[in-house]
C-alpha cells in the first residue's frame, strides 16, 4: 500500500500562488509516476500534472502549462505543485495520485489522497 497526504491548500486571490505538497510512504516505488488531478463541484475529475519518480520527466494539461510547475524530492518522497497567477476557475479540490504509468485518466492511478481544497477569489 501507499499512502499519499496532500498539504498546501487554502484561500487565495486571484492572481496570488500556492504551492501545494504531497507526501508518499509505504510501499513507494521509484518506478511510481505521481500525478496531480483536481475536482471542483458538479465536475468531473481533471488532470492537472505529473511527475516520473524516477528522470523526472514532468507532464501537463494543456491549460496549466506556464502557471502550475510540479516537482519532486525524491530524499523527502514528496511531489509539490506550484500554483502561480491562480484564477478562480482554479477553485476545486487538488489530489495527489500514484501510479505505474503515465496517463490523462484519472482510473489509471492505483492510489490517491485524500485531497486538499483551493479556492481562489475573485
Amino acid at each position: 500500500q501507499v499512502q499519499l497526504v496532500e498539504s498546501g491548500g487554502g484561500l487565495v486571490q486571484a492572481g496570488g500562488s500556492l504551492r501545494l505538497s504531497c507526501a508518499a510512504s509505504g510501499r513507494t516505488s521509484r518506478s511510481y509516476v505521481m500525478g496531480w488531478f483536481r475536482q471542483a463541484p458538479g465536475k468531473e475529475r481533471e488532470f492537472v500534472a505529473a511527475i516520473r519518480w524516477s528522470g523526472g520527466n514532468t507532464y501537463y494539461a494543456d491549460s496549466m502549462k506556464g502557471r502550475f510547475t510540479i516537482s519532486r524530492d525524491n530524499a523527502k518522497s514528496t511531489v509539490y505543485l506550484q500554483m502561480n497567477s491562480l484564477k478562480p476557475e482554479d477553485t476545486a479540490v487538488y489530489h495527489c495520485a500514484a501510479g505505474t504509468s503515465y496517463s490523462v485518466v484519472p482510473t489509471s492511478y492505483n492510489y490517491w489522497g485524500q485531497g486538499t481544497q483551493v479556492t481562489v477569489s475573485s
